[in-house]
This record gives structure tokens, sequence and C-alpha cells, in this order.
């Protein structure tokens, strides 16, 4: 198996991290620390920072200032949202669902989806797709 790593970039100048190995330890207080100290953070509505990535899966830790939208979109594969700090809004074409500190929720592929950030928030977003053949 190929080990992966990112490299620094002038946004993430710190961003040198393990992405994909046999095993990859995940520190997200330490993630969810790094991200509210960068400047996107400080000049934008949000900031994220991809945690582990291979072909098939992505893990990535959002954090959205309040009143933050991800405006309405689609995933390519099936989805978990998982909330770790504050209250987010999930909203589907049919369905809205509030979700607070502690509660997730799955989502199959293609289907259309918002959130929105009741209050500064941090989320755990993971992105699962089945190979091309």
């Amino acid at each position: 198996m190929e080990t992966k790593s990112t490299d620094p970039t002038s946004q993430r100048p710190d961003g040198n991290r393990m992405v994909d190995a046999p095993m990859v330890s995940i520190d997200l207080n330490l993630f969810t620390e790094q991200i509210k100290t960068e400047e996107i953070w400080k000049s934008s509505d949000r900031n994220a920072i991809t945690v582990f990535k291979t072909d098939t899966m992505s893990i990535v830790l959002i954090a959205l200032h309040k009143n933050a939208e991800l405006k309405k979109h689609t995933a390519a594969g099936l989805i978990s949202v998982q909330v770790l700090e504050g209250q987010i809004m999930f909203t589907t074409d049919e369905l809205a669902v509030e979700l607070n500190k502690g509660q997730m929720i799955t989502l199959h592929e293609h289907i259309p989806h918002a959130v929105l950030a009741k209050e500064e928030s941090i989320f755990l977003l993971t992105l699962a797709s089945a190979l091309a053949t």
C-alpha cells in the first residue's frame, strides 16, 4: 500500500500530514484547533481540512460560522455528516433535519442537499464511493 501525505501550502503552511496509510491516526481536537486559527477561518465563513483520503473514501472536517451555508449540491457517493460542535440544518428537497452535537445523518448518492449553520459548527463529513470499473 502506498502511503500518501499532503504538502504545505501558502494557506496551510503546517499542512504536511498523513492522509492515507495502512493505519492513520486522526486527532480531531488538534485539527479543529488548527482550522479555527488559520487565516481563511478569520476572513471567510468557513474552513475545512481533509483528514483522510483514498480512492473510495474521504473524511473532511468542516467548520462553519453561524449562518454560513453550503448551497444545494449532490455527492457522487454515500455520505455521513456527524456534528461535533454546534448546530446545523441539513436539508434535502423532501426533508429538513436539525442536527446538534453528537447527532449524525446519512444520505445516499446523488440526492441534492444543503447545510446551514444555525450557530458556529464543526462537523465531520465522510464520503464513500465505489471504484470505477
